[in-house]
């Protein structure tokens, strides 16, 4: 079947129109070849029924070859008891239908019908040069039928050929459906559940306070009320992009990614923790990160802002006792840069809430407990060939450690 996209060109609908005019000729100097009106008639009938099965959907290919393998066939054994004999082989595009049509069968349908239509398809190939008189047999049977068995077994190979680099084909785009999937996946997650934490994480403390007998003054439940609108806002803002990028065909996740400017991005997000709760968070930037005109790849730079913010929505969510975090970035000469957050939680609630395995050196299978957080943060930094590790900040150390290594790439100056 001929794609729809391959005929929405002008000059593709013209050659469309042209290769089928040349097909159709050569049926018709096909059937003036025999010399007999019945048979010029029944052959470009069987003809352009076999050049027809190769053209319809898939869906009724099945059913159209079999007609025309049945058509080609019975004319064959008509013209066989007929006295009246072409002098030329006839149905020379009727054998490349019905070579072709062995190819499709193989390849579009399922093995069993397959079979069938590939033992009917050679038998009516084999039939074609029958319709000679008697006379060519020898011929026939010495040059005309071993070149057709040869031309059905290549028809036949190539069939599986494109059988297979079809089911390549699919599984691959299935492998891209997939890891698009994950992409989206890592991107809602990061997107929202940083300003949804903030949201919940502010509503605990009102509500914690007023329990305890001591509610916040018009003021701090201004500032925080303010905040927990802020955060809303930028829950939808951030939703909205990304239901613009599923709605938006060709883009991807990319569309909202942010800029190169690591260290603005970075200070947006230590800036929104402090003000959303009690817990400080300090940055503290390399020199070659200080200032404008030093941006990062947009790859590196986006996976060390996941990183930053998904430790502080974990700080959030499960740090117990934190009162500062501190969310250091700083480039080695190995040609990578290191991202890592650190909290100084204490106490053993701040342990067991935090139950992460620190990943192996290769970034590929850190965990967090039941949560994406920290195995989206490990697939995003393995994926650029990077390391990622979540666990205690060390011995003798209070608080949780994240470690993000990055390659560095070039500095865009």
């Amino acid at each position: 079947m001929i794609p729809a996209p391959a005929l929405r060109t002008p000059l593709r609908r013209v050659l469309v129109a042209v290769a089928a005019a040349a097909v159709l000729a050569l049926l018709l100097a096909e059937g003036a070849a025999t010399g007999y009106a019945p048979t010029a008639a029944a052959t470009v009938v069987a003809g352009a029924l076999c050049v027809g099965a190769l053209a319809v959907p898939v869906g009724r290919f099945p059913a159209a070859a079999a007609g025309a393998v049945a058509a080609s066939a019975t004319l064959s054994l008509v013209t066989m008891r007929l006295s009246h004999r072409p002098e030329v082989t006839p149905g020379a595009a009727e054998t490349a239908a019905l070579l072709l049509l062995v190819t499709r069968a193989v390849r579009r349908t399922r093995p069993a019908l397959a079979a069938c239509l590939v033992a009917a398809s050679s038998l009516a190939a084999a039939l074609l040069p029958l319709r000679l008189p008697r006379v060519e047999y020898d011929n026939v049977i010495q040059l005309g039928e071993p070149v057709i068995l040869f031309a059905l077994l290549l028809a036949f190979v190539l069939g599986l050929y494109l059988r297979l680099l079809d089911t390549f084909r699919t599984r691959e785009r299935e492998a891209d459906r997939q890891t698009q999937r994950l992409e989206y996946a890592r991107e809602l997650h990061d997107f929202v559940a940083h300003h949804v934490t903030a949201i919940v994480a502010q509503t605990k403390a009102v509500r914690y306070a007023t329990a305890q007998g001591h509610p916040p003054a018009a003021d701090d439940l201004d500032r925080m009320m303010a905040g927990i609108e802020r955060a809303g806002s930028q829950a939808i803002e951030s939703m909205r992009g990304m239901v613009s990028v599923l709605r938006a065909p060709g883009e991807g996740p990319a569309a909202v990614r942010p800029s190169g400017d690591l260290a603005g991005a970075l200070r947006t997000l230590t800036e929104e923790f402090t003000a959303a709760g009690p817990a400080t968070a300090v940055l503290l930037l390399a020199p070659e990160l200080r200032g404008a005109g030093h941006e990062l790849p947009p790859g590196p730079a986006t996976a060390a802002h996941r990183v930053v913010r998904e430790s502080l929505t974990n700080v959030r969510k499960h740090g117990a006792g934190v009162r500062r975090v501190t969310v250091e970035v700083r480039p080695s000469p190995e040609g990578t840069f290191t991202v890592s957050v650190t909290d100084d939680g204490r106490g053993p609630s701040h342990a067991a809430a935090r139950t992460a395995r620190p990943g192996p050196a290769d970034g590929t299978g850190t965990s967090a407990g039941s949560g994406f957080g920290l195995t989206g943060l490990a697939e995003r930094v393995g994926a650029l060939g990077g390391t990622f590790t979540a666990g205690p900040a060390g011995e003798g150390a209070a608080g949780w450690r994240v470690t993000a290594r990055l390659p560095l790439g070039s500095w865009e100056r």
